[in-house]
């Protein structure tokens, strides 16, 4: 099971304790969307298109520092993971 992964199914994940909460709160966003277009509400996940060799997927922000990484497929999204961008 992925770090991310355990954080959705509610276990403690001590590399994202300090996001925990918000962190959850997104996966469980991304888990219940039927399209990639309805995580642009809130205006605070910033949904947005990745370039360069992430080039395919899409983020939505955790907090400055922090994003849930994704590819859409027609069936939700795949490949998902929390990734630290700075």
């Amino acid at each position: 099971m992925t770090r991310h992964e355990a954080l959705f199914r509610s276990q403690c994940v001590p590399r994202f304790k300090n996001i925990e909460r918000v962190a959850r709160r997104k996966l469980l966003q991304l888990h219940a969307a039927t399209e990639w277009a309805s995580l642009r509400v809130p205006p605070g996940n910033r949904l947005e298109a990745l370039k360069g060799d992430r080039r395919g997927q899409h983020s939505i922000r955790i907090d400055d520092q922090w994003r849930v990484c994704f590819v859409w497929h027609d069936d939700g999204a795949r490949q998902v993971e929390i990734v630290d961008y700075h």
